[in-house]
């Protein structure tokens, strides 16, 4: 989403193409003066230069375009790409072209050299030598451009690869204000996954992604369905779509074919948000529909019987492009190296999207997810991490049942996203989306292990009817730019509605136990002890504000509020009883940044959050539970260093959980809120390009989370699943010039520390360093990779999720091989 451009932006008021012995010139006329900033990219043939606060007033108030300039370059066209920038476009007919930019008197300057081709190759031109009435439209191009900084001669000189992707580098995120702000203008930490490294490390799971966030840790098997995660010590279901909350993103997982890039957001995000989790929030921006065509195909194959394929479908479907689509699609199934094991996962996701005019966007998007997985219950403490007397679990065993071990969630996705310019200053945008999801499971659920060392207690689980989930989100806010004196404002207010309904239906049954050493499969459930049969509603109203003000150039302020209304109610259709609750909070935020130099920024921070407790939730004096609560301290710097190529953030920070349940000693069956834990640490993440195709994303972290006040845990204990250490690096090179160009190879590490496995503090996960690697290779439309997870066949374990009943091992040494073709 783009921001309105700001009141002195530079007019750019006549374009010239002349042609020079090695290419051609670019020459826009800036009248007024000024150096504005220029932002680069490239995609296959095609060279893209983002011109920041400039705004196109050709007297006859249309874009430009030429076509066949010169010799190697097939079209030179200059758009307005919003109201705050204009994008030059280069498309080489074989390869894309370089070029040098430099402001002169009068302009700016693009002397662009031709490729010479090694080989002829079609390129995709337009007939007629103009195009006038052609638009742009906002975030047409998955890839994030890269800032090239101005060096002291006042001369901007920037080289452009033929490489088709993005980088590790992202300058900007949503996430974190809901507009398009810098992320070193941005007093909180904030990490994104770019596309490009989904790609160079072949991520399946969203948690296998946020192996390259700091303080980011799975609380679950990478084999179940579900996606669960810490930030920062705290688990989290913040997991949105597209800046919407969407509840069904944590329960079914999701499919990464049609991610971009994958953003967290550090600490409370309830000043934009509303409820949620204090340690973070996870922001899945899905692929848009480009301007221009773009087909890709993809195959996978690899061993435990894996095979796949995945389409990327996307371009104008009318002449003067005002109507874009994309449809991305994947299908693929796998054996796990646990027994008795299989997974199936589907997608269909189409997006279209219609300019309306210049200043108005409507998009429509839809997704349908099938996801079959099986119900792997764990291996039991002892016997992996502890020492059993009778022996040692092999990493492959399967405590459940062949014949009721499945999970198969379907969701399905439907919503519009409307974006409209008043003016320069003034932007509206309006979003929905709904989200419809059924499921269905069977599995065996853990108990423990009986003191015999073998002998393991299980009770049959299953849904009677499909459990449904119905949620809907809706967002409109307002963004605009002014002045009050010499200071900038750039306000956000806004307002949002979310609704999340869930019906369950779910029955517990007697279940024979199992020989650990000595499985015997086949049994039968018996008789039902337990049911769960219950419909939850949750409705909250939210109204948020948020002013980013420019006190200097080099000295930021952010200041927001939200105040959230909250309604819960729960039909038990077993009891025959209904409770309804009613909670409304205020969540603040202030900031600071300030930047001594252009390079580095040093930032301060304090935020809260709130999230409502279970419905129906009553202490033991009757009073019905208070929300818990979120307190955040965080400090940092963030630097930009290698000339705006390599980006990284420092923070320290200090989370407090209060209003934490905890039982009451005097009722068994009561709790009060007495409980409080607390989260302090220190994160590094280092992102961007050393060397000309030598890429990087690592990340240290140090967490220190503890229980601080309980009834029943020990002050002083710490939390599950949270190392004390912990630290990830992802680098590849690939070659840039020379017989062997397009040859890449991609080297990961992943360090975590000691883990607790229960509140008790009984028994710890050990550490583990895990090595992944790739090689690949690509040459024009061409892409072919192996990837080569755990090389060295190490055995560690992921997370504890069911205490001493049930802990979950990591996958062995994994081979996936891919093949993809663009055109």
């Amino acid at each position: 989403m783009a921001t309105p451009a700001m009141a002195d932006a530079i007019q750019v008021t006549g374009v010239r193409v002349e042609t020079t012995p090695n290419g051609l010139e670019v020459i826009l006329e800036t009248p007024g003066g000024g150096t504005p900033q220029v932002f680069t990219a490239s995609y296959g043939e095609t060279l893209i230069a983002d011109i920041i606060n400039t705004q196109l007033r050709l007297p006859e108030g249309q874009d430009f375009r030429q076509n066949d300039p010169v010799e190697g370059i097939a079209s030179v066209t200059v758009t307005q790409q919003n109201a705050n920038s204009i994008r030059v476009t280069v498309i080489g007919t074989a390869a894309v072209p370089t070029a040098e930019v430099t402001p002169s008197a009068s302009g700016l300057v693009f002397s662009l050299t031709a490729p010479t081709p090694t080989a002829q190759t079609p390129s995709e031109t337009t007939e007629g030598e103009t195009d006038p009435s052609t638009p742009t439209l906002p975030g047409e191009e998955p890839e994030v451009p890269t800032e090239t900084p101005e060096p002291p001669n006042n001369e901007i000189e920037v080289v452009i690869t033929a490489e088709p992707e993005g980088g590790y580098r992202v300058p900007e995120a949503t996430s974190a204000t809901r507009t398009d702000t810098p992320i070193r203008d941005i007093p909180q930490s904030i990490q994104v996954v770019p596309e490009q490294v989904l790609e160079d490390r072949q991520v399946q799971r969203v948690e296998e992604a946020l192996e390259n966030v700091s303080g980011v840790q799975q609380t679950i098997s990478s084999l179940n369905i579900a996606t669960g995660l810490l930030i920062r010590g705290f688990d989290t279901n913040n997991i949105y779509r597209d800046g919407l909350r969407d509840p069904t993103n944590s329960l079914s997982g999701s499919e990464i074919a049609n991610i971009e890039r994958i953003e967290v957001l550090k600490g409370p995000a309830s000043v934009l948000y509303g409820q949620g989790e204090l340690g973070g929030l996870v922001n899945l921006v899905t692929k848009q529909p480009l301007r221009d065509p773009f087909y890709s195909v993809e195959g996978t194959i690899g061993n435990y019987d894996t095979y796949g394929g995945a389409i990327d479908l996307t371009g104008p479907l009318n002449d003067d492009r005002t109507l874009l689509y994309r449809f991305n699609a994947s299908a693929q199934r796998s054996d796990t190296f646990i027994d008795f094991s299989e997974i199936e996962r589907y997608l269909i996701s189409p997006v279209l999207t219609w300019q309306i005019g210049r200043n108005t966007t409507l998009t429509f998007e839809a997704d349908y997810q099938d996801r079959q997985y099986p119900e792997v219950p764990g291996l039991p403490a002892v016997g992996t991490v502890l020492s059993n007397p009778l022996g040692e679990l092999p990493r492959d065993r399967f405590l459940g049942d062949p014949d009721f071990n499945f999970r198969e969630i379907r969701s399905f996705r439907v919503g519009y996203r409307f974006e409209h310019y008043f003016n320069d200053d003034w932007l509206i945008r309006n979003s929905f989306k709904a989200a419809f999801q059924s499921l269905d499971s069977e599995f065996a659920f853990p108990i423990g292990l009986r003191d015999d060392n073998r002998t393991f207690d299980q009770v049959y689980a299953a849904t009677d009817e499909p459990d449904d989930r119905d949620v809907y989100a809706l967002d409109t806010n307002i963004v605009g730019r002014f002045q009050t004196g010499s200071i900038e404002h750039q306000v956000l207010f806004g307002f949002n509605f979310d609704s999340f309904r869930v019906f369950r239906d779910v029955f517990l049954a007697q279940l024979d136990p199992i020989d650990i050493f000595n499985p015997d499969y086949g049994r039968s459930p018996g008789d039902t002890f337990r049911r769960l049969n219950f419909k939850d509603r949750s409705e909250s109203f939210g109204f948020y504000l948020q002013d980013q003000i420019s006190l200097l150039e080099n000295l930021k302020l952010v200041l927001g509020g939200r105040l959230d209304i909250v309604n819960q109610k729960r039909d038990d259709f077993v009891d025959s009883t209904t409770s309804e609750q009613d909670n409304d909070a205020f969540s603040p935020r202030v900031g600071i940044v300030y930047q001594p130099i252009e390079p580095i920024s040093l930032y301060a921070s304090f935020s809260r959050s709130f999230n409502p407790v279970e419905t129906g939730t009553t202490l033991a004096n009757g009073d019905i539970a208070e929300p818990e609560r979120g307190t955040q301290y965080e400090v940092g710097i963030k630097a930009d260093f290698l000339e705006g190529r390599l980006s990284s953030t420092l923070a320290f920070y200090e989370l407090t959980r209060s209003n934490v349940l905890t039982p009451d000693r005097t009722n068994p069956f009561a709790s009060i809120q007495t409980g409080e834990q607390r989260s302090r640490g220190i994160e590094l993440d280092v992102a961007g390009e050393i060397l000309p195709g030598w890429r990087v994303i690592a990340s240290y972290a140090y967490t220190d989370a503890e229980i601080t006040e309980d009834n029943q845990f020990e002050p002083g204990n710490r939390l599950i699943n949270v190392p004390e250490s912990s630290a990830s690096l992802w680098t590849t090179y690939e070659i840039q010039q020379g017989s062997l160009k397009g040859l890449g190879f991609g080297l990961g590490f992943r360090f975590v520390g000691e883990r607790e496995g229960d509140l008790e503090n009984s028994f710890t996960l050990p550490n583990y360093f895990r090595t992944d690697a790739a090689l690949y290779y690509k040459r024009n439309n061409l892409r072919v990779a192996v990837n080569l997870y755990n090389l060295f066949d190490i055995e560690y374990f992921e997370a504890a999720q069911f205490g001493r009943a049930g802990i979950f091992p990591g996958s062995p040494f994994t081979v996936l091989g891919t093949i993809g073709w663009e055109f």
